[in-house]
């Protein structure tokens, strides 16, 4: 009788290990999942395909009409002037990106009357100066051409790296989310300084550029760069995930962004709570400009507090576009952003 029961024992135990593996594979699986998902650009379901097909609430597609004139001539501007650029990166891999040098005529009415209106430029800012302009989730840099447009036109030489996993360099690992690329980043900023040593430069980006920019801030920059502009940057991939896991999938964030987390560590060679924002934000003494619409639910508005409260810079400002969507702050109120933008530029390039 105690035979038996030892063996109902020993057989219980042994379903509940199986079960425990078929779980822990489960998540496992789930974690891989979603790491193709978000960050793999060859897979055949990813985040990207959700957002273009508009699946994916809290994003805005339609550029605003008051800003579509400007839109379109900044892209045939850059169509027109890009200057392919290249950085090897520490990790030995080439990344390429574009270059548009600075020119007198931006500094004599370059642009068209209807433009520079629109444009709302203050002031040229002289010679060797460089604007690094980072790109979003998915995107490129052609998407940033309204504001290397407008930095041109202030007289400045404009570089815009693709992120690692997008665009020139989509076979150039997993997405970063900003983390590696913000190390890629110092590099294409000693780039710079090589090749001119009086160079004084901005770093600006937006959304997934705008944390890309924050987290650089705390790493080993020269003192060449004099201010760095976020606009709608996250605070920490881990905190822009959970979200993301929720608003998509409809799912707590325990244990399948731990899988992924995991999964992401040994795949791409990062960790969702290591790439974050705030503590390189944390460690910076840079001018800081953070700029959030407070109709963002994309990177939440919260955020903005959140990174503005963790930067350790004693120089830092906040600008809230009222009514602006993800990525829509320059668009929804073009004179109150470029005003503040180029005010703060005007105050610390120098």
């Amino acid at each position: 009788m105690v035979q038996t029961s030892h063996k109902r024992v020993k057989i219980a135990l042994i379903i509940c290990a199986v079960i425990a593996v078929l779980l822990v594979g489960a998540v496992a699986f789930a974690g891989n999942f979603l790491v193709d998902f978000a960050l793999n650009p060859h897979a055949s379901f990813t985040m990207n395909s959700m957002m273009r097909g508009g699946d994916v609430d809290g994003l805005e597609t339609v550029t605003p009409a008051k800003d579509a004139d400007y839109s379109s001539e900044a892209r045939a501007w850059f169509d027109e002037r890009k200057q392919s650029i290249s950085h090897t990166a520490e990790d030995g891999t080439e990344l390429l990106g574009w270059e548009i040098p600075s020119d007198a005529a931006a500094a004599d009415g370059g642009a068209s009357a209807k433009v520079q209106a629109l444009c709302y430029p203050r002031e040229t800012v002289g010679e060797h100066t460089y604007a690094v302009v980072c790109h979003g989730y998915v995107g490129k840099p052609a998407d940033m051409a309204k504001y290397a447009y407008h930095f041109w036109q202030m007289g400045m030489t404009v570089v815009m790296p693709a992120a690692r996993g997008h665009e020139r360099n989509v076979d150039a690992g997993l997405i970063q989310m900003g983390w590696q690329d913000s190390a890629d980043l110092v590099g294409w900023v000693n780039d710079i300084v090589k090749r001119d040593a009086q160079a004084k430069i901005m770093l600006f980006g937006v959304s997934m550029g705008g944390a890309e920019v924050m987290m650089a801030s705390g790493r080993d920059l020269p003192d060449n760069v004099r201010l760095i502009v976020g606009d709608c940057g996250y605070s920490s991939v881990w905190d822009e995930f959970s979200l993301q896991l929720d608003n998509v999938f409809g799912l707590p964030s325990f244990p399948l962004l731990n899988a992924a987390d995991l999964a992401c560590q040994i795949r791409a060679g990062y960790g969702f709570v290591e790439a974050s924002a705030t503590d390189m934000l944390a460690q910076t003494s840079l001018p800081m400009l953070f700029i959030h619409g407070d109709a963002d639910e994309f990177v939440p508005f919260s955020m903005l507090d959140v990174n503005y409260n963790a930067c350790a810079s004693t120089v830092k400002e906040k600008l809230v576009i009222e009514n602006a969507g993800h990525g829509q702050a320059s668009s929804t109120d073009p004179a109150l952003y470029w005003d503040t933008v180029d005010g703060f530029i005007a105050a610390h390039m120098a």
